[in-house]
This record gives C-alpha cells, sequence and structure tokens, in this order.
C-alpha cells in the first residue's frame, strides 16, 4: 500500500504524545534522558517538546529536575466521564498483568452507538502499541478486536455495521469480501478468540476474545509480533480468563 493512501500524521504530535506516556509510566518523575531513551527520541527533541508540555501545563518539571504530569492533564480527566474512568480504573491492573505476563500490548473496545471503539491500550517501551495508522471504527474487519465484536452481535446489527463501513484492503492479507469475512468469523478456529494474522499491519498479529459490560458488548486483546504467532493458542487460553476477570468487574454496580 503506497504512502500517499494512509493518513497524515504530524509527527511532533505523535512524539508529544510518547513524552507524556512515558512521564505518566514514572509517579515520582523522570528526568530527560531516561524519557529520551523510553520513547526512542534524540535528546534534544525530549527537551523542546518537554519544555512545551511544561509551558502548556501538561507537564511539570521537579525541583530534582525530573518530570512529573501537570495539572491541566487532571483536569482534561475530571472533565471526562466519571463513571467511564471508575470502571476502566478497576480494569487497568488486569490489562497491565496480561501485557507483563504476554509481553505484549493489551487493547479493550467496546461497540458503542454503532462503533467499534477503543478504550483502553496499557502498553510500554518493551511492549508498543500497534501503529494505529487507520482508526478502529474504520477498520473492524482488519482487526481480532473488531471482529471478536461483529462475531458476537446479532446478524441485524452486524448487516447494520458492515453496510455502513468500507472494507479496504489495508494490507496483502485484509478480509475484503464481506461473504468471506462472516464465513471466517463464524467458526475461526480459535473460537471464541478471533485473530488478525497481519490483516491491519504487516509485521504484527492480533487475538482477541469477548467481553461485557452489563449490556455493552466488547472485546479485549493482545497485539504482538508475527514471530510469536505460534503462541497464539497459549495466549487465547490467558485472554479467556482475564476476559472472564475483566467483565466481572466492569458489571459491579458503582
Amino acid at each position: 500500500m503506497g504512502a500517499q493512501d494512509g493518513p497524515t500524521l504530524i509527527t511532533s504530535v505523535q512524539r508529544a504524545l510518547r513524552l507524556l506516556e512515558a512521564v505518566s509510566a514514572h509517579a515520582n518523575g523522570a528526568p530527560a534522558k531516561q524519557l529520551a531513551r523510553e520513547t526512542g527520541l534524540p535528546l534534544a527533541t525530549a527537551y523542546h517538546l518537554l519544555r512545551t508540555l511544561v509551558h502548556d501545563g501538561y507537564v511539570r518539571k521537579l525541583d530534582d529536575g525530573g518530570f512529573v504530569l501537570g495539572d491541566k492533564l487532571n483536569s482534561l480527566h475530571a472533565a471526562g466521564s466519571g463513571r467511564t474512568q471508575t470502571l476502566l480504573s478497576r480494569v487497568r491492573p488486569a490489562l497491565a498483568a496480561l501485557r507483563d505476563e504476554l509481553s505484549a500490548a493489551a487493547y479493550l473496545t467496546f461497540y458503542e452507538e454503532g462503533e467499534i471503539r477503543v478504550a483502553e491500550i496499557v502498553d510500554g517501551p518493551r511492549t508498543p502499541r500497534v501503529d494505529l495508522w487507520v482508526g478502529f471504527e474504520d477498520a473492524g474487519h482488519a482487526t481480532a478486536l473488531g471482529k471478536s465484536v461483529l462475531r458476537e452481535l446479532d446478524d441485524e446489527a452486524r448487516q447494520d455495521y458492515l453496510s455502513r463501513h468500507h472494507l479496504a484492503a489495508l494490507t496483502p492479507r485484509t478480509i475484503t469480501s464481506a461473504p468471506e469475512l462472516l464465513r471466517r468469523i463464524a467458526a475461526p478456529p480459535l473460537a471464541p478468540a478471533v485473530t488478525d494474522l497481519e490483516e491491519y499491519t504487516l509485521g504484527t498479529v492480533c487475538v482477541a476474545v469477548p467481553v461485557h459490560r452489563g449490556s455493552t458488548l466488547g472485546s479485549l486483546g493482545v497485539s504482538l509480533p508475527v514471530e510469536r504467532q505460534d503462541r497464539l493458542e497459549e495466549i487465547r487460553e490467558r485472554l479467556l480468563t482475564v476476559a472472564s476477570r475483566v467483565t466481572r468487574s466492569l458489571s459491579l454496580t458503582i
């Protein structure tokens, strides 16, 4: 797929967000050199971005030279849905444990208002997330997370989703035929788990299983290099166990 077919990405924004993620992983602060190393950024670039983030209140510089998240992010967090954040806070430890155990980034999605939306991603410097070069809302057919949701929907909801979304060829392995997609998700080899074998991004495979938040359908999954594809069955078993725990946590009344 040619570079011209992808979305326009602002590299400086991506770098700033990566820095924020790295800063958030250090409750007691981390120096610029460490943050640059963890994000793979040149030190000078990290310094410039951190200075901007400090100026705008998204990051705060400590007296010892370390950087922590600033008050601006706290206000943004408070402006979000308190209930949703409370629910997600219950399952983040489970996702983090899954990431650490499987050495793979962990993802949680929900089917809301007719769209498949990412609710949480737990990754790290050694377990990077897949490059979300196409939004999940437009790539349900090409991701294990999306296909897991589609598999669990009733026929009417599934057909409604497919009627509103073009099955774009994101890689040479992407399934672009609706009948073929339906055939494959009806009886996946690792059922109830569903896989994405380089269908969203070449070099990356994913596996996902269903979860529920009350009556809301969702999916839990992980992404890993294609070289680890032989571990998918083992990973499936672990995902099913964690998915049951996540569903229970999400179903508790606040």
